[in-house]
C-alpha cells in the first residue's frame, strides 16, 4: 500500500511517501480502506519536535518511533475483521475515536497509557489502517470527506465546551476561529449550546461565512484596541474564551474576562509560553483549563450533533496523499476557513 512516513524530527523533507505491506488487524481489530484523513497540528508538531523529541515526543514515556504513519482524523470502510470481531463489520463506513485508553469510562482521555493514532500507532496518511473494532463509530455524515474533518479537532472543541459548560445566551470569545478546531468551537458553542459568540480571526473578509457558522461578531485581532472593542461588542466583559492561540492572546482574553470568567485553551499556534500576573487571576476569581480530546461519550454526543445538522463540515482544501508535504504546508498558512483533508 501507500503510505506517508514521518522518518524522525524536522521539515517536511521528514515525510516520505513509501509502498509497505498492507497491515493485517488484530484479535480484535479491523483493517480499514482508508477514503480520508484531516490534517491536525498534532502531527505537524510531532514531526518538528514542537512537543519535545526523544522520550517527551509522544503521549507515552517511550516517545515516538520513527518511522511512523501520521494522521488522526479518519474514515474508511472495514474490509477485513479479526478473529474476535464479527465479519458483519465488513463493508461498514466508520470514523475512528483517535486513541486507546484502559482509564475509566468519563476519564479516558487523561489516563497515563493514553495512546495516540498517528503518534503511538500507524495512522491514516495511508490506503489502509487497523484499528480496535470497538473504537470505530458509524460516520455522521454521508461523505467520507466531510466526515473526517471533526475526530480530534470536534472532540478537542466539544470537550472544550462541555468543560467550561457554556449557558445559552452566555458570550464566548473564541480565538483561532477560522481554524480547524476554532471553527468548530463556534458552531458548538453557539449552534448546539445557544451561546452568543464572537470570533477572533485575523482576515476580516471571513467575517460572513463565520456568521453564517454561527457567531454573532467577528473581530481581527490586529484591532488596534482589541480588548476594548470586545467589551465594547458585548456591552461589558465576557462570560468565557475558547483559545488555541495561546500567548499572542493570553492578555487580552483575561483582560476581557468578567469576575469569575473562565478560559479554555487547546492550542498554542501563536506562542507556546506566556507571562501570567496572578493578581488577575485571583482578583478576577478566573478559572483556568487546560484541554485536548475528550471522551468516547462526548465523541457520540458530538457525531449526533453533525448527524442532526448542528456541526457542519469546513473544509478548506482536500490533497491526494501523495501530496502530504504540499498539504501540510499549506495548513500552515494564515486566512484559511476550516480543515486540509489528505484523499488516498
Amino acid at each position: 500500500m501507500k503510505a506517508v512516513q514521518v522518518t524522525g524530527y524536522g521539515d517536511i523533507n521528514k515525510l516520505e511517501v513509501v509502498d509497505i505491506n498492507i497491515p493485517e488487524p488484530g484479535e480484535n481489530e479491523v483493517l480499514i480502506q482508508v477514503k480520508a484523513c484531516g490534517i491536525n497540528n498534532t502531527e505537524i508538531w510531532m514531526r518538528e519536535g514542537a512537543y519535545g523529541t526523544g522520550s517527551k515526543s509522544g503521549w507515552r514515556p517511550e516517545g515516538v518511533q520513527f518511522p511512523r504513519i501520521p494522521g488522526s482524523d479518519i474514515t474508511g470502510t472495514v474490509v477485513k475483521t479479526g478473529k474476535q470481531v464479527a465479519s458483519s463489520m465488513i463493508g461498514k463506513d466508520v470514523v475512528l475515536f483517535p486513541f486507546t485508553s484502559s482509564g475509566e469510562e468519563g476519564y479516558e482521555h487523561i489516563s497515563d497509557d493514553m495512546s495516540f493514532i498517528g503518534s503511538e500507532y500507524d495512522g491514516g496518511y495511508a490506503e489502509y489502517v487497523v484499528w480496535p473494532a470497538h473504537l470505530c463509530f458509524d460516520m455522521p455524515l454521508q461523505s467520507f470527506t466531510e466526515s473526517a474533518v471533526f475526530s480530534v479537532s470536534g472532540l478537542t472543541a466539544w470537550h472544550m465546551v462541555e468543560q467550561i459548560q457554556v449557558q445559552p445566551n452566555e458570550t464566548v470569545l473564541v480565538t483561532g476561529a477560522n481554524g480547524g478546531v476554532g471553527s468548530l468551537n463556534v458552531q458548538i458553542a453557539a449552534n448546539v449550546f445557544g451561546a452568543k459568540v464572537i470570533a477572533v480571526v485575523g482576515d476580516l473578509t471571513l467575517e460572513e461565512k463565520l456568521k453564517e457558522l454561527g457567531a454573532t461578531h467577528v473581530v481581527s485581532y490586529k484591532s488596534k484596541d482589541l480588548a476594548h472593542e470586545i467589551q465594547q461588542i458585548n456591552g461589558g466583559p465576557i462570560d468565557s474564551v475558547l483559545d488555541v492561540v495561546g500567548d499572542a492572546l493570553f492578555s487580552i482574553s483575561l483582560q476581557v474576562l468578567k469576575n469569575g470568567g473562565k478560559f479554555c485553551t487547546s492550542g498554542s499556534a501563536g506562542g507556546q509560553k506566556t507571562e501570567l500576573d496572578f493578581r488577575t487571576l485571583y482578583l478576577k476569581h478566573i478559572t483556568l483549563y487546560g484541554s485536548v480530546l475528550g471522551t468516547k461519550a462526548e465523541f457520540a454526543r458530538m457525531l449526533d450533533a453533525i448527524s442532526q445538522g448542528k456541526i457542519k463540515p469546513v473544509i478548506d482544501r482536500t490533497f491526494p496523499l501523495q501530496e502530504a508535504r504540499e498539504a501540510q504546508t499549506y495548513f500552515k498558512k494564515a486566512g484559511k476557513l476550516g480543515k486540509i483533508v489528505l484523499i488516498p
